[in-house]
């Protein structure tokens, strides 16, 4: 009987530590399993590493073939490119905030409003920076240097607007997340939901610090 019961409480145990590793309630279900949801988030990332890995290498190898058409140094806009770097930096910031205060609630069963607002300023942040690379996207080809004028013009459009994607599907998660947060709250899952868009969105800054050092640092000093 002993026996039976040294064995209950260790499972018991086992159940508790994985709930506070990964945030989530137990499932007794068994249609949900933390640690494969776990290693198939990081497996995407690592995947999405070699995809922009693969777009960086292409970049590097085209960038010099202008085709007789002008490169960064003439094409770029240093203040719009700051403008952008400063908005999606400063989102990181502020879904820190938003994490600080969803552990915060999930701890104390306080309220969300401070998870929400943090939430939607990262979106605004987000949006901004999403429309100032729209403008620039529009403003070069409507002076007749679109994707299809050089190599150079070709592997520029597709990385930066390949992380302008990933971006606009970053904004898109938070406010998933926004109504969640709304109507569940911070426990259980959607604690380790915000903590992988958190992990996303990090990765999506680490990506554009790349593309603003590699490509418009490099192309203006061309």
């Amino acid at each position: 009987m002993s026996q039976t019961n040294s064995s209950a409480s260790s499972d018991f145990d086992k159940d508790m530590s994985e709930e506070k590793v990964f945030g989530t309630e137990p499932n007794h279900g068994g249609h949900d399993h933390p640690q494969s949801i776990e290693f198939g988030f990081w497996l995407y990332l690592m995947t999405d590493c070699l995809l922009f890995a693969s777009f960086f290498a292409t970049y590097a190898v085209l960038f010099m073939n202008t085709a007789g058409a002008p490169g960064g140094a003439e094409l770029f806009d240093p203040k719009l490119v700051m403008a952008e770097t400063g908005l999606l930096l400063t989102s990181t910031m502020t879904f820190g905030f938003a994490m600080v205060e969803a552990r915060r609630c999930a701890r104390t069963q306080a309220g969300t409003g401070k998870v929400l607002l943090w939430l939607g300023v990262t979106f605004l942040l987000g949006a901004g920076f999403v429309a100032l690379e729209v403008h620039e996207f529009s403003g070069l080809i409507a002076d007749g240097y679109g994707p299809d004028r050089s190599a150079f013009l070709s592997s520029f459009f597709a990385l930066v607007g390949l992380h302008g994607l990933h971006v606009t599907a970053g904004l898109i998660w938070i406010l998933f997340m926004i109504l969640e947060v709304k109507i569940k709250g911070t426990g259980g899952r959607t604690l380790t939901r915000l903590g992988r868009l958190g992990l996303f969105w990090h990765f999506l800054d680490l990506v554009w610090v790349s593309v603003f050092t590699f490509v418009y640092l490099f192309g203006v000093a061309q």
